[in-house]
């Protein structure tokens, strides 16, 4: 049976997704980005893989902006790691879910694991399948991909997404050669999304960067991969065993990870049905991941000195209603004022930078520079406060900057790649009180 497909609609566009199944569980299956809702039912053995799947509870299904049946998205503005995220929730609220267990298969994992850091009471337990953290390969990641592979992975994608079957070869060699399937992978990209967006995309998917998130999970999770996968190798999923506490590893045997209905899918569902299945474990509410952001006006002293006391105050009730206004359109928290700042906090890093640089234009209109630091982590949520070396970590950052700069941490760029923000690097610090170098970058134009 194909169950109807419904749209909920956010800022962003609309978001079309499905429920089906029954039961006191709700699983959200989050997968890759090349996806559609009505043509993935054409393909009995697909169906039969989501029933299978819905034993287990009511199964919740979306197409990402940008992709399936969901709205489109401008080639130039592809959606984020965070936007994504951001469907993920809404996809969540319209079919009622108030918490789930979260599936994160191949490309869908690093969503996955951003919203079970960020939203930790929204995800009962995470399932990684096939995925990874990083894709290309850098100093301290070395399991990574050499770039000259990267770079040949995203020509063949230009080459022949929705013409040829080629990546069946290397995602599902087991079904690779089958005429019925072949064709039916190839009609499946097309109706997924065009070649130039799918190119694009798979570019950023091979930049995303996602393992500061790893130590900030805190649901149980089960990580799932195929020993002998070419494309998703076993070592990124070990290394997601070996950074998320906790968490354990099942290495299956085979090389097919995608489509999901390989011939070796089976065990795939015995292992998510067991996992699921186990006691339930109460995950940690008062840590979580956020953006942290601090604001400073610069020269308050003089220009308080300057003005007198009435002028001071009112322009100083006049900054503040400009930061709240802004705060409030990103979804940001404000946490409390530090005597001629703020101290706030995002679900998104790149909704933290977008709203850190408009306030400092905005408020240049009252004749007042501000200075801003950023930095996404792992913060303790205490009556109404905050703390934690994420914290700190965004504070020192603010005290490095001049006037009218807006600085963030490494971290915070590696979660924000594709989203039109550009930086400049600020070079290395030794930042006081924050053990280790660290490496801040400055806002150069948002979009």
């Amino acid at each position: 049976m194909r169950p109807p497909t419904r749209y909920a609609k956010s800022a962003g566009g609309y978001v079309a997704y499905q429920v089906f199944g029954e039961g006191a569980r709700d699983i959200l299956f989050v997968t890759h980005w090349g996806t559609n809702l009505d043509a993935m039912w054409d393909e009995p053995a697909l169906a039969h893989f989501f029933h299978r799947l819905s034993r287990n509870g009511r199964v919740i299904c979306y197409d990402k902006r940008g992709t399936g049946v969901s709205d489109p998205v401008p080639l130039a503005s592809l959606p984020t790691l965070e936007s994504w995220m951001d469907d993920a929730r809404l996809a969540l609220d319209a079919a009622g879910s108030r918490q789930a267990a979260v599936i994160g298969d191949t490309e869908g994992g690093p969503m996955a694991m951003l919203l079970a850091a960020t939203h930790p009471e929204r995800v009962e337990k995470l399932v990684l399948l096939n995925t990874f953290a990083r894709w290309r390969r850098d100093e301290d990641y070395p399991i990574g991909m050499p770039e000259p592979s990267v770079e040949k992975l995203v020509q063949l994608y230009q080459r022949h997404w929705g013409q040829h079957p080629a990546m069946l070869a290397l995602t599902a060699p087991g079904l690779a050669g089958d005429a019925r399937v072949e064709e039916w992978f190839t009609r499946y990209q097309r109706l997924s999304m065009p070649p130039g967006a799918a190119t694009q995309m798979y570019r950023w998917v091979t930049l995303m960067d996602v393992r500061s998130v790893l130590p900030t999970i805190s649901v149980p999770t089960l990580v799932l991969h195929r020993s002998d996968n070419r494309h998703y190798r076993l070592p990124f999923g070990q290394y997601l065993a070996e950074h998320i506490t906790g968490a354990r590893l099942v290495e299956l045997p085979g090389t097919d990870c995608y489509p999901l209905f390989t011939p070796q899918a089976d065990d795939v569902l015995e292992e998510i049905s067991a996992f699921l299945s186990g006691a339930p474990v109460e995950a940690s509410v008062d840590r979580e991941l956020s953006t942290v952001l601090f604001t400073d006006i610069v020269g308050s002293t003089d220009l308080a000195a300057r003005l007198g006391d009435a002028q001071w105050l009112d322009l100083r009730a006049a900054h503040d209603d400009v930061v709240r206004r802004h705060l409030a359109a990103f979804r940001g928290r404000e946490v409390k004022t530090t005597g001629d700042g703020f101290l706030a906090t995002f679900d998104g890093p790149a909704r933290a930078v977008q709203c850190a640089a408009l306030i400092r234009d905005s408020v240049r209109s009252l004749g007042v520079e501000i200075r801003a630091g950023l930095h996404t982590g792992e913060i303790e949520l205490l009556d109404g406060d905050i703390g934690g070396i994420a914290v700190h970590l965004a504070a020192r950052i603010m005290g490095v900057a001049g006037a009218g700069e807006v600085l963030v941490s490494r971290t915070l760029t590696d979660l924000v790649v594709g989203s039109g923000i550009t930086f400049e690097d600020r070079g290395v610090h030794e930042l006081k009180g924050i053990p280790g170098p660290r490496q801040v970058s400055r806002v150069v134009r948002v979009p």
